[in-house]
């Protein structure tokens, strides 16, 4: 592309505004490649990705290019976690994406390689890359450490369980500061099977990062060596003429869900998954890719995998174990993922994995000897989630799978909060909260805190918890969100009352309020959904924000 608009007589100003870069006739004349980076220093996640950008800008420049540093913004859900913030957090990607086709399209870009790190950033500029389909490739920034507390492993999430535990008196005050001295200890996507790392795995089962970018640590040099990598694969994908939509196929989004199955990933996943399948022109929520499709790849899919926050297996174990090819090979043993389909390196994602092994078959589960015979995430469906719900069922107990409950009902996160810690909540509830969806937030936020305060106190095998909002990878027990419709939208999780009973059975993917087909009429005709008064740019994302069975995305046509 740039040559079209750096070329010739007419293009002088261009030129010379390019020149006041620093930028030769030489650097000129050569692919343009844009180098997108989310660094800033208020995210864990990002503040070393100058480090990644800088090896970036080493391999184009060694193969020939010439790179150039174009930022995009990111917000840390942990940080954003509890407050209005959060409500910032998922439309954010929206924003990412816009930003991501605008950089790349206003600059006349080549070629662009993608460094993000944490959840909303990594689908965002995939979604910008989709749309704008030059060749591109993502490089992430590497997962954190685990901290180590009282010679346990611990992280973010470990902190926030310690809410509850210091609620009941079973942690001081004192090892709660201890704890959150030694969780986090440096740069880095939070250390479990969370939502960034979960996507960050995904980008390899997709086909648009290098093996090793979901699980090389943020502190390891290797990380280094695997972004100079990137930059120089990026000069081929420009020479080969090899774009994302080449590679980024219906089928390729399959083996990405199925690899998400095997390794237990965050239920946010499959919102994003939907989300950047929507900017390659897949029909998501269609006979092709729906709730539907998830369910069946993962009845299919054994779970090989049991990582944090569901035991203290963490990404550094992964990777040593044999990473994301090792799981990718041993899937591709039962036919489960498709190999044939087009990489970064414009070889069939077999290639990739054909000399892998694993390694230490606690972490990674042989094929012929699974965790469990079905996936890590589970769609439900019933009388108050007709369009769907998700659970991450490989961090839910046993006693969990299986479960009726009173209804306990909340029309804010906040309010759940409040009552869970003031000790409210009881061994048999089903703490329910709504008008936390896209449009009734705004912003679908996450839930970790009341699922984390669940645990602390003990309650997360004896207590579930619904929302029409999401959930934290970090997330565990028996969590149940994305509840579609949305109350907002109508949905009949409005319509449950205190004290209703709620049948679930995540292994036959039934959810259920236990009330007759006449009472849900009379309660819906006097329905009136609680209507949110968002301000700035959210109320123009509530305005256009589909659902999540369609990938929280935008409406394409207004």
């Amino acid at each position: 592309m740039s040559k079209e608009f750096f070329t010739g007589l007419e293009r002088a100003p261009q030129r010379a505004l390019m020149k006041a870069l620093g930028l030769s006739d030489e650097e000129i004349n050569k692919p343009l490649i844009a180098v997108i980076s989310a660094k800033s220093e208020i995210v864990p996640g990002h503040m070393h990705l100058d480090r990644i950008t800088d090896a970036v800008k080493a391999g184009v420049y060694a193969a020939g290019g010439t790179p150039i540093v174009v930022p995009s913004i990111g917000i840390c859900d942990g940080l954003a976690m509890g407050h209005s913030g959060m409500r910032y957090s998922l439309p954010s990607r929206e924003l990412i994406a816009d930003s991501v086709e605008s950089m790349l399209i206003g600059h006349a870009f080549d070629g662009a390689v993608l460094v993000p790190n944490c959840d909303k950033i990594v689908p965002g500029m995939l979604m910008g890359a989709a749309r704008v389909n030059i060749p591109a490739i993502m490089v992430s920034g590497g997962p954190m450490e685990s901290g180590c507390f009282k010679g346990e492993k611990v992280s973010f999430s470990t902190t926030y369980e310690a809410i509850g535990k210091v609620k009941v008196g079973s942690m001081s005050l004192a090892e709660l500061n201890e704890l959150e001295n030694s969780a986090c200890p440096g740069c880095g996507s939070c250390c479990g099977m969370y939502t960034a790392n979960s996507l960050n795995c995904a980008a390899e089962a997709l086909g648009m990062a290098l093996p090793g970018n979901g699980t090389i640590l943020a502190t390891s040099s290797e990380r280094l060596r695997l972004a100079k990598e990137a930059g120089k694969t990026i000069m081929e994908l420009v020479s080969g003429a090899v774009y994302p939509r080449m590679i980024m196929t219906k089928q390729a989004f399959k083996n990405a869900l199925a690899l998400d199955m095997a390794i237990g990933a965050s239920t946010n996943t499959v919102i994003h998954l939907f989300a950047i399948a929507s900017e390659c022109g897949i029909d998501v929520g269609g006979k092709d890719f729906s709730l539907d499709t998830v369910q069946k790849i993962s009845d299919s899919t054994p779970n090989l995998c049991k990582l944090s926050p569901s035991s203290d297996i963490d990404m550094n174990d992964l990777h040593r174990a044999g990473g994301i090819q090792a799981v990718l090979r041993e899937l591709d043993k039962k036919g489960l993922i498709d190999g044939s389909c087009i990489t970064v390196r414009n070889r069939p994602l077999k290639d990739s994995y054909a000399h892998a092994h694993v390694l230490n078959e606690n972490v990674i589960h042989k094929i012929d000897s699974p965790i469990s015979e079905c996936g890590g995430i589970a769609v439900l469906k019933g009388n108050i989630a007709e369009d769907g719900a998700v659970v991450k069922r490989s961090a839910v107990a046993p006693e969990m799978m299986k479960f009726t409950g009173k209804a306990k009902c909340f029309d804010s996160e906040e309010e759940a909060v409040n009552a869970i810690l003031a000790g409210l909540i009881s061994a048999g509830d089903v703490v329910v909260i709504r008008y936390e969806g896209p449009k009734g937030g705004p912003g679908m936020r996450e839930m970790l805190s009341p699922t984390s305060a669940l645990v602390g106190m003990g309650l997360d095998k004896d207590v579930a918890l619904i929302t029409d909002g999401r959930f934290s990878g970090a997330t565990r027990g028996a969590a149940i969100g994305h509840v579609c419709p949305e109350a907002a939208a109508g949905g009949k999780i409005a319509l449950v009352k205190d004290g209703d009973k709620i049948e679930i059975d995540i292994p036959a993917g039934k959810i259920n309020l236990a009330i007759n087909a006449k009472e849900m009429t009379t309660r819906a005709k006097k329905l009136h959904p609680k209507v949110s008064d968002p301000t700035g740019w959210l109320m123009r994302y509530a305005a256009l924000v589909t659902s999540a069975d369609k990938g929280v995305v935008l409406r394409k046509k207004l």
